[in-house]
């Protein structure tokens, strides 16, 4: 009997790390897509913002809010086609998702300083690392941390699209703030979320679906933390 209980445990043991070393590879997997997907975006951004012949006929002209709302219709899309689509299909949505974004976000070129950017960037990296470790290693569970966070993300919006008709100060600041304390608590969310929903059964082609959609998601918090951020520590060009 003691023999077979040895046996059982060392099993268990062994399926126990089988099971760490797959997710491990997943969230390393994810934080790839993330990393990669800033990358390009970054890359957009910084060509098509320090280049007039790119960005006046974007920004002078109805074009940009096409370019504005373009990366909102890739989060439905993605939102409704996951299901449906191949693990490659969603990681070219990905991507091409990131380069809108860049040129949605080539505009902060054109209004901040080249040093503020970068030091916004690794002030959001350093908060979204933060949180995102805490979000993986905490034994707490963050279901209804989550769910306040996502009535806060709506008041958000809400309070965003009001300000684009009032153009209040005041009101952008109570934005601003409370839209980095949202962000960064569903970055904590989301990544526990990440892990719960990990399971070693799944195969290969679902697993990367979810990879790519836990990197949107991640992505997503990241860029508003730092769009937020840059209210605060961004030097504009005078």
């Amino acid at each position: 009997m003691y023999e077979n209980d040895r046996r059982w445990g060392a099993t268990t043991a062994q399926s126990g790390a089988v099971f760490d070393e797959g997710l491990r590879q997943h969230m390393l997997r994810i934080y790839n897509y993330m990393g990669l997907g800033l990358v390009i975006t970054g890359i957009v951004a910084f060509i098509v913002g320090t280049t007039p012949a790119l960005y006046v006929p974007i920004f002078s002209s109805p074009l940009k809010w096409v370019v504005m709302l373009a990366p909102l219709a890739f989060v439905f899309f993605f939102s409704f086609k996951i299901q449906s689509m191949s693990a490659a299909s969603a990681q070219m949505t990905f991507w091409a998702f990131c380069a809108v974004m860049g040129l949605s976000l080539a505009s902060v070129f054109l209004v901040f300083t080249g040093a503020s950017i970068a030091r916004t960037f690794f002030i959001a990296a350093t908060m979204f690392g933060a949180t995102s470790l805490y979000g993986y290693v905490t034994k707490r569970d963050l279901a209804k941390f989550g769910s306040f966070m996502i009535m806060g993300l709506i008041g958000v919006m809400i309070a965003s699209i009001v300000n684009i008709f009032l153009g209040s100060s005041a009101l952008q600041f109570a934005v601003s703030v409370i839209g980095i304390v949202v962000f960064v608590g569903l970055t904590a969310w989301d990544t526990q979320n990440i892990k719960q929903q990990y399971a070693e059964n799944y195969d290969q082609e679902s697993q990367q679906k979810m990879a790519v959609m836990g990197a949107l998601s991640l992505y997503l918090n990241f860029v508003n933390i730092f769009q937020l951020l840059l209210n605060f520590t961004g030097q504009r060009e005078e």
